[in-house]
């Protein structure tokens, strides 16, 4: 039924609360996980200069360690717990606005499922930019299942 699962992921505690489900449907299912996190050029333009935004529009993560090592970073926790499960797993690092980039990706890549927190922004931000999740949900045509953080913690 699944054999691609791709779990965005921005390195935040809902995030990862994604990947338990995640890593389940792809052992049940002999799927390979793809882990996806994209630079948002827009919110790295705050606080990046505009040469290092070029650099990042251009492809050239190799020369901004520390953006490409938090991407890693994120990445890295959901191939770890799917090589953990025996699972087979690809770690992608992408640029541009995170809900195109990761329909980009689906449409790119046959996923078959996305996997997903249902917030990586609280707040005023969140209001303002919109739920990537939302957009997402809205505008891709395979299945998502969203893990809400706050169900999870409810049920414990």
């Amino acid at each position: 039924m699944y054999e691609h699962i791709l779990v965005p992921t921005d390195g935040s505690d809902v995030a990862e609360a994604a990947v338990e489900r995640a890593i389940d449907l792809a052992a049940k299912y002999d799927a390979t996980v793809h882990a996806l996190y994209v630079i948002d050029i827009d919110a790295t333009t705050l606080s990046l200069g505009t040469e290092q935004v070029d650099r990042l529009r251009q492809g050239k993560l190799d020369e901004m360690p520390e953006v490409k090592a938090e991407a890693e970073e994120a990445t890295g926790v959901v191939a770890d717990a799917a090589r953990d499960a025996g699972l087979d797993v690809e770690e992608h690092i992408r640029t541009g606005s995170p809900a195109r980039a990761i329909r980009k990706f689906v449409d790119e890549n046959e996923i078959d499922l996305i996997v997903m927190g249902s917030h990586g922004r609280a707040g005023l931000s969140r209001t303002l930019l919109g739920s990537v999740t939302e957009k997402v949900l809205r505008r891709t045509r395979v299945p998502v299942l969203v893990v809400d953080i706050d169900g999870e913690e409810a049920d414990e």
